[in-house]
């Protein structure tokens, strides 16, 4: 078999020695994992490691791969600039990735340059791997802003391009867990970040892949966790085999999630296909979902799939409640799949004649044209989710003391930038967050004057 054994590891720069200073010990357990899976490595003797890491460079949007001989990096930004890897990469492995990643309609790309510049997530398994074997080639895959089913779907091509090439091959999924673990670590404390921890290194010891996948975007985004896509793409390769899986450690002590766990592939497995038990859940939930919409959801819903199927937008429907149909107001329409935002276009005022096609234009806008997402396939409809936003009217306010988050969303404006925050919204939990982010979406500097308004919403599920 091609592919040996996958790996999760975390990377922690605070683990090289020259870098923690004695801090180090402090994971002992991790370190003492870490020279376990090296050894193993070099008694495997890959022609090549295939390293996923969350902190290559990154798109929204697609994923991409650099072509090139070689790559190099240092932990300069770490205070440790002596330490210094080299690596060649598999150029013919790259391009094979890239190519059955094409053909599954993956986007994806490859850029010819002169060398590539290692990061972190990369630079620290391969430091205890070095120390053990340096006679392998290296390809590295970055994550992107793309849903977990693509990044699962990658790994499959991934897969493919393994066994089309026929190399010997060891997988590293780089990722640590929470970074919210302590009230004294850097990023604080959530109660998302141990639960998060738990549930996931459980799914590790089981070799539960189909738990990756699954878990709620926004329980992960509270938790702040970094490496999950790193192991759903870990999953698509080892996708229709069963698996020897073990976790080897787990320790958090500076307030960040770092597990170590060692994956097996055996014989082909039929029941282990995840990605189709995965679509079924998101489209039974979605379904449970659509059971139970009003009127609002309802005609967003219809709105944005008769214009995915036919290119063309419905008439306002008969039979509607006669406040969409009276009144006028500004509407925001959001799309999710698996609890992750697909689309969010809203009008702060109203622009049309009426409630009803303000959901209609803005429901299509939502789907096709906003500019952080690729528009939506015919394949997603059955997995959307929708809310429907009606706001009341804006008011001014003079101090941050009359904002709630919970209960009132938020306008600022300075000359002729205006950013908008709906309220209510998971992780946005005081007003100074809420400010926050509403200034860095209007591109306007906490230093400058401006003016604050504030909106109630009524939301329809």
């Amino acid at each position: 078999m091609a592919l040996l054994k996958a790996f999760i590891v975390p990377h922690p720069p605070i683990i090289i020695p020259e870098i923690g200073r004695g801090e180090e010990r402090k994971i002992s357990n991790t370190i003492q994992a870490f020279h376990t899976i090296a050894k193993e490595i070099n008694a495997l003797k890959p022609e090549t490691i295939i390293i996923i890491s969350p902190h290559a460079k990154a798109y929204s949007d697609c994923f991409s791969l650099p072509l090139c001989d070689r790559a190099e990096g240092t932990f300069r930004d770490f205070g440790a600039s002596q330490v210094k890897l080299n690596v060649s990469y598999n150029q013919p492995l790259i391009k094979s990735i890239v190519h059955n990643s094409n053909k599954m309609g993956i986007d994806i790309y490859s850029q010819v340059i002169q060398k590539d510049s290692l990061d972190h997530g990369t630079m620290v398994p391969l430091y205890f791997i070095h120390q053990y074997n340096q006679d392998f080639s290296v390809v590295r895959i970055p994550l992107s802003g793309l849903s977990s089913e693509i990044h699962y779907k990658l790994g499959q091509s991934i897969r493919k391009a393994i066994d089309d090439t026929n190399q010997k091959v060891v997988i590293i999924a780089s990722g640590d867990l929470s970074h919210k673990l302590k009230k004294d670590g850097p990023y604080g404390l959530s109660k998302e970040g141990p639960l998060f921890d738990q549930e996931i290194t459980e799914a590790m010891a089981k070799g539960d892949f189909l738990k990756l996948m699954t878990m709620d975007e926004d329980f992960c985004y509270q938790a702040a966790e970094c490496g999950r896509r790193s192991f759903i793409i870990m999953a698509g390769i080892l996708d229709g085999y069963s698996v020897a899986s073990k976790l080897l450690s787990y320790e958090g002590p500076f307030g960040v999630g770092y597990a170590v766990a060692e994956f097996e592939p055996l014989n082909k497995d039929e029941s282990r296909h995840f990605l189709n038990v995965y679509e079924t859940q998101l489209i039974e939930t979605a379904q449970l979902r659509k059971n139970n919409e009003d009127s609002y959801v309802q005609l967003a819903r219809n709105s944005l799939e008769n214009y995915v199927l036919t290119n063309k937008t419905i008439k306002v429907p008969e039979g509607l409640p006669s406040e969409m149909l009276k009144q006028k107001a500004g509407v925001f329409v959001s799309l999710k799949i698996a609890g992750a935002l697909r689309g969010c276009i809203g009008t702060t005022g109203p622009t049309t004649e009426n409630i009803a096609t303000e959901i209609i234009q803005n429901a299509i806008s939502a789907g096709l044209k906003d500019p952080r997402f690729s528009p939506v396939e015919m394949n997603e409809l059955g997995k959307i989710t929708y809310s429907v936003d009606v706001l009341g009217k804006a008011e001014a306010i003079q101090s941050k003391a009359e904002l709630d988050p919970i209960r009132y969303g938020v306008i600022v404006r300075y000359l002729y930038k205006s950013g908008l925050l709906l309220p209510n919204l998971e992780g946005v939990d005081t007003v100074e967050e809420q400010l926050s982010i509403a200034l860095r979406k209007a591109g306007i500097k906490e230093s400058e004057p401006y003016s604050i308004q504030r909106f109630e919403v009524i939301r329809h599920y």
